[in-house]
């Protein structure tokens, strides 16, 4: 079910919401850069554990926020101007993260077309739920330890270096062509980092957090926006906006990703004008009929509320294989890009 703006828009708050900004989308991209920057240059001044650990969240939050907003480019709606918008989000957004803009493009706009149907894509990340406590603990383990996102990586580089004929060449040609920019761009920022006598902090503060904090974050981000909902044909409640205060913001859910309903509604918003499109909507009288939690908590809690004495086998071999790929690892969109056929 799919419902057009006119049923609860006037076309003044639809032109307001709907307004793509050059400047706002550059901004929100060179935020997440500039914290990325500036906790490197913490660790650089003061290097202690602490400042490490607070820098490994705060990074990982920002990968997590060049991911979605390479999700704003792919719907077009980063900035107004089209070329603008394509390259931050392929070159400055996409490949820092090993992923591709076009094909992701490609994949999440039959998410949008199927939520929560049998053929959406995505189905995969939220049908599990609910699941117990300790299958949870056992995914969180994993992410926090690298496991999820070393196998999600092997796996990628394994695809994307393999061609049907099986000869060497051939599968460096084919990889080179779907991860060359990703792996240029992040060995250009290992070299810049190197180049002024700094090479370990590309480890300490890009690789630690793409490994530890980015998939838990992720996979929490994800359970949150389509798991458990109380209904899977009402666009209003087949996806879920979580409130979310500034730590939960700075750590866990950055550039108002927790507005999924509002996204879902009308995915041609910017991510920048979600919180006015929300206000919007309870100003409307729509609130009651949306799925709102009150925070990422209470959602979690309503993801494991499934009784340990309930878990059977099928429970567990999901639980055992989720970190293979992004789709079992929770990730809410596919960043590792799509085999072409």
């Amino acid at each position: 079910m799919t419902l057009a703006a006119a049923q609860f828009l006037t076309h003044d708050e639809l032109a307001l919401i709907r307004k793509r900004s050059d400047l706002r989308g550059i901004w929100c991209v060179a935020h997440a850069w500039l914290v990325i920057f500036g906790c490197m240059a913490a660790l650089v001044y003061f290097p202690n554990p602490a400042v490490w650990a607070v820098g490994i969240v705060l990074v990982g939050a920002r990968q997590l926020g060049l991911a979605i907003l390479m999700h704003d480019a792919a719907h077009g709606v980063l900035t107004n101007n089209r070329r603008l918008n394509e390259f931050l989000g392929q070159y400055v957004c996409a490949w820092p993260m090993i992923t591709d803009l076009y094909n992701y493009r490609t994949y999440h706009l039959q998410h949008h077309r199927n939520t929560q149907q049998k053929n959406d894509p995505d189905l995969v990340l939220s049908a599990p739920f609910p699941i117990t406590r300790t299958s949870l603990r056992r995914k969180i383990i994993r992410d926090l330890t690298g496991q999820t996102t070393f196998k999600q990586r092997v796996a990628q580089f394994r695809n994307g270096f393999t061609s049907k004929s099986g000869h060497f060449v051939d599968g460096l040609m084919k990889g080179f062509s779907r991860l060359g920019g990703a792996i240029a761009v992040n060995l250009g920022l290992f070299a810049a980092l190197a180049a002024i006598g700094q090479w370990h902090i590309f480890f300490a503060l890009w690789v630690v957090p793409f490994f530890v904090w980015f998939p838990m974050i992720t996979r929490i981000r994800n359970i949150a926006e389509h798991a458990v909902v109380p209904d899977n044909d009402d666009p209003f409640r087949n996806a879920r906006t979580t409130r979310a205060n500034r730590l939960w913001r700075a750590a866990v859910a950055p550039y108002w990703v927790n507005y999924h309903v509002e996204h879902h509604l009308l995915m041609f918003v910017p991510c920048y004008n979600l919180p006015a499109f929300h206000r919007v909507l309870l100003a409307k009288g729509f609130g009651p009929r949306m799925e709102l939690q009150p925070d990422y908590v209470t959602v979690l809690k309503m993801a494991t509320s499934k009784a340990e004495s309930a878990a059977n086998n099928n429970d567990a071999a999901v639980d055992a294989g989720d970190s293979g790929n992004n789709h079992g690892a929770g990730i809410a969109f596919n960043i590792t890009p799509r085999a072409k056929k």
